[in-house]
C-alpha cells in the first residue's frame, strides 16, 4: 500500500486519556453506565480518564464536539483518545478537526460505526488507529470487560503484541438497556456463534486496514472523503460490518458493489467483514431470522467479491463490529487473514 501510515506510541500507567463523545453523548444520556466505564478504566487499565464539555452534553453541536477532539488531539498529556459511543452526524464534525494537531503528535484513537469518519479521516492524514470500543457499551456496560475485548484493548494501548483472532462462541447483538440498573451487572442474552465462512484462494495476505461501518462507508464515499485513486489499498485488508440499523442484505449488496465499481475491491488483497448485528431493541427478532439476515449478507459478500476480485481471501464472521464480544482490529495497521490455516492475525504495533 503506497500511503504511509504512521503508528503512534503506546502508553504507559498512569497516563491520561481522553473519554470524548464525537457523535451522541451516551454518558449524559446513561450516567451510571458511563460512571462504571471510568471506575474500569481506572482499576482495570490504570489510566487517568480525562473528560470534556462535551462529553456528557447530549445535543452539542459539531463546532463544540470538534474542538473537544482538537482540544484532545493536541494536549500532549492526553496519550489516547477514546470513544465514548458512535452515532450518526460525526460526519459533520470531521470537517473542523486539526490535521496538523495530530500528525505532530500522533495518539491511538479507538472508536467504531460512526467513527469509521475520525478512523478514515486520520487514515487519510497518515495515523494509523484502531477500530472497535466503546467506553459506553464495552467498559461501562455488564458484569465485566470480556476477555477478547480487554486483550486487544491491552495490546492496542500498551502493549503493541500480535493477537490471534478467535471466535468467543457467544454474541449477542445488544445488551440489557442502558436504563435499566441490571445493565450494570448482566450481559444481554447470548446465543452460540456460528463457523466463521472462507472464501477465495488458500493464501496468506499481510495487508494494512481499511475500511469500517458499511453505511458510514457509503457516507464517506458520497462526502467525497476518499483519495480519488483506489490503489492506495493495493494489497490492503479490506475491514466491513453493519451497523445496529439492521440493513437488508440487498442494501449491503448495493453499497458493495458500488464499492467494487470505484475499483475498492478489485485493489485489496483480502475482505473480512464482522459478524452482522441482526436485532435490536426496536427491531427485535427470534434466533431463525437472525440466522437467516446473517447468511444473507455472507451469501451477498461471497458473490460480488468473488465477481470483482476472485483473487481476494475472503473470511466472513469474526466479531469486530455491532456485536458483543467485540475484538479491536487495527484501522491502518497490519492484519493477515490466512485463507490456507483459516487464521486472523492482528498486529498491534
Amino acid at each position: 500500500m503506497s500511503l504511509e501510515l504512521r503508528s503512534p506510541a503506546k502508553l504507559s500507567p498512569g497516563d491520561r486519556v481522553a473519554i470524548v463523545s464525537p457523535s451522541f453523548a451516551a454518558p449524559g444520556a446513561y450516567p451510571a453506565v458511563h460512571e462504571q466505564a471510568m471506575r474500569r478504566v481506572r482499576a482495570v487499565l490504570g489510566l487517568v480518564p480525562i473528560e470534556y464539555p462535551t462529553t456528557r452534553r447530549v445535543g452539542a453541536s459539531a463546532a463544540d464536539r470538534a474542538a473537544d477532539l482538537n482540544a484532545a488531539f493536541a494536549d500532549p498529556s492526553i496519550r489516547a483518545v477514546l470513544a465514548t459511543i458512535g452515532g450518526e452526524d460525526q460526519i459533520t464534525v470531521v470537517a473542523q478537526l486539526d490535521a496538523d494537531a495530530v500528525r505532530r503528535d500522533p495518539k491511538p484513537f479507538l472508536g467504531y460505526s460512526d467513527n469509521t469518519n475520525i478512523l478514515s479521516w486520520l487514515w487519510t492524514n497518515g495515523v494509523a488507529g484502531f477500530y472497535g470500543g466503546s467506553t459506553q457499551v464495552h467498559l461501562g456496560a455488564g458484569p465485566a470487560i470480556d476477555a477478547c475485548h480487554l486483550a486487544s484493548l491491552r495490546a492496542a494501548l500498551f502493549t503493541g503484541e500480535r493477537l490471534e483472532i478467535t471466535e468467543p462462541g457467544e454474541s449477542e447483538d445488544f445488551g440489557v438497556l442502558w436504563d435499566d440498573p441490571a445493565a450494570l451487572t448482566d450481559a444481554g442474552e447470548r446465543e452460540a456463534t456460528e463457523a466463521w465462512t472462507w472464501a477465495g484462494p488458500a493464501r496468506s495476505v499481510t495487508g494494512r486496514t481499511w475500511g469500517g461501518c458499511m453505511e458510514v462507508l457509503q457516507w464517506l464515499l458520497t462526502a467525497g472523503r476518499f483519495p480519488v485513486d483506489p490503489s492506495v489499498l493495493a494489497g490492503a485488508v479490506l475491514l466491513l460490518e453493519t451497523s445496529e440499523e439492521i440493513i437488508p442484505a440487498r442494501e449491503f449488496g448495493w453499497i458493495l458493489r458500488s464499492l467494487g465499481e470505484r475499483g475498492i475491491l478489485a485493489a485489496v488483497d483480502a475482505v473480512v467483514v464482522a459478524r452482522a448485528a441482526a436485532s435490536s431493541p426496536e427491531q427485535r427478532t427470534d434466533s431463525t431470522a437472525r440466522a437467516a439476515h446473517r447468511a444473507a449478507q455472507r451469501d451477498v459478500v461471497l458473490d460480488l467479491v468473488t465477481r470483482y476480485n476472485p483473487d481476494a481471501v475472503v473470511c466472513v464472521g469474526p466479531p469486530f463490529g455491532h456485536t458483543r464480544p467485540q475484538w479491536i482490529v487495527p484501522y491502518g495497521g497490519e492484519l493477515t487473514v490466512d485463507g490456507e490455516q483459516r487464521k486472523i492475525f492482528a498486529d498491534y504495533r
